[in-house]
């Protein structure tokens, strides 16, 4: 599958890239940050939030509404499932990145999403963008051999644990606190997953 660039066309129906922002800090900031041959995904990290381009991007970015800043880290090739939430998600790459994206309007009946559908693109290190609520998307994937770093701000409370787990209808895709997932049978995902992605498991 062709990896594109985020300025590509193809990408505007999935997001947009941020700009005005300065996120050099923040890029520095994690240094410190792992980087493991797994992937690690940590929704809130107090010393990116301590950054003064953390309250920027709540009042701009989110209008005003808490956020929360994290990373998502690590070494990756496979898609592995596909995720959404009811608002956007920013993504700010340290390294290069590849992302491969798809759309909610696409799910078909019974929640299954063919992998066909999906396109992959390249986030270069240094810049951010916006993804919109609609994009189904899911952990980054290496763009060479040395891993992937990839900031990664939500809502307040994105991602962690649910009260309880659903049975029926879209509810069963939750998977975290606003959190809707599709995984792939070949993802390696837990038993309570709901797994309703048709197709190849894609990698880069």
């Amino acid at each position: 599958m062709e990896v594109r660039n985020i300025e590509d066309s193809e990408f505007k129906k999935y997001g947009r890239i941020l700009t005005g922002y300065d996120f050099a800090e923040l890029c520095k900031a994690m240094e410190k940050s792992p980087l493991p041959d797994t992937v690690v995904y940590e929704p809130s990290v107090s010393y990116l939030e301590e950054l003064p381009i953390a309250e920027e991007l709540k009042e701009r970015a989110y209008g005003g509404l808490p956020v929360q800043i994290g990373y998502c880290n690590g070494s990756n090739h496979f898609l592995n499932a596909v995720e959404y939430h009811r608002n956007s998600e920013l993504n700010i790459a340290v390294t290069d990145a590849i992302l491969i994206l798809g759309r909610q309007q696409d799910i078909e009946e019974g929640y299954l999403y063919d992998t066909s559908k999906m396109e992959m693109f390249r986030l270069p290190a240094g810049v951010g963008i916006e993804l919109y609520g609609t994009t189904l998307h899911y952990a980054p994937c290496n763009a060479d051999g040395n891993g992937f770093k990839v900031v990664v701000v939500l809502p307040r409370g994105t991602n962690y644990p649910l009260s309880r787990l659903w049975s029926e209808g879209e509810d069963r895709l939750l998977a975290a606190t606003n959190k809707w997932l599709i995984g792939h049978a070949q993802g390696g995902l837990p038993e309570t997953a709901f797994i309703g992605l048709k197709g190849e498991n894609l990698s880069v």
